[in-house]
């Protein structure tokens, strides 16, 4: 098979999780790009409708599904919806998260159980039902997303939110687990680690004030530069696409380089 072919999603369904802003949404353009059909979920569903129409202008069938990944019954309607329109679910992206600032020794019961219901469970829920899916169509691909900061520990007054990064771990070793456990099946699962990204949700910190900050954290990434929406898309193709079928249960730091250090 020719690396072109390798890389084509033409006629593939794919579900993006989260995907009408951020990264979520660099991946759900990369993914139509290479020819798949689009299912943009998210709690906002304005956003994801934003989003949906852009990727109709490249000829591919989208669609927008308000769903919060904290609920049962908006997966399921999600889930359904998809198979309704489209009668299958080759990708399943599961990017949706959230985070909730607040200094650890008083961090809220609440806020910790509503990370981790959106950050992990959601995760798990989503992915059993449409593992059961994939199953039964001899195969597809999962691709989680992470982050940095799943493997490593944060300072309280750069990042006061004791929640995420055990939440994001979870993500990591529930995407090894389900690796090794649904490669009978051909599902492959696997996992980006984002670092620090330029996108619509961050805009705020690239402000003229922000600068000072904005250098030192630039100087913590070999790289010196924040990921944009080029860095992630071809990444995320290539794990939905026929060119890492012999890939499984990877962890991929996406980060410039910065947890190289």
């Amino acid at each position: 098979m020719k690396v072109n072919e390798l890389f084509n999603l033409t006629g593939k369904t794919a579900i993006v999780t989260g995907g009408g802003r951020g990264i979520g949404r660099f991946i759900a353009g990369g993914l139509a790009e290479a020819g798949a059909n689009v299912v943009i979920a998210s709690r906002k569903v304005q956003k994801c409708e934003e989003a949906a129409g852009e990727l109709k202008s490249l000829g591919v069938k989208s669609l927008a599904v308000k769903c919060d990944t904290s609920s049962d019954e908006d997966i399921q309607n999600l889930v359904d919806t998809t198979m309704k329109e489209f009668g299958k679910i080759d990708i399943l992206v599961n990017n949706a998260g959230i985070t909730w600032g607040a200094p650890t020794l008083q961090f809220p019961q609440d806020k910790w159980d509503k990370i981790f219901a959106v950050n992990i469970r959601g995760v798990w829920v989503l992915s059993q039902k449409v593992a059961n899916i994939m199953k039964d169509q001899g195969g597809g691909k999962m691709i989680n997303i992470s982050s940095i900061m799943a493997s490593r520990g944060s300072i309280e007054e750069g990042h006061p939110a004791v929640a995420y990064n055990p939440s994001k771990a979870a993500v990591e070793i529930l995407t090894k687990n389900l690796a090794v456990k649904l490669a009978r099946y051909r599902i492959h699962v696997n996992c980006i680690a984002p670092g620090f990204f330029r996108t619509d949700m961050m805009e705020y910190a690239f402000k003229d004030d922000m600068k000072p900050i904005l250098d030192i954290m630039l100087a913590g990434i070999p790289l010196h530069m924040f990921g944009e929406a080029e860095h992630v898309k071809g990444l995320a193709v290539f794990l939905a696409s026929r060119a890492s079928d012999f890939m499984t249960g990877a962890i991929i730091p996406l980060d410039g380089g910065q947890g190289a250090m």
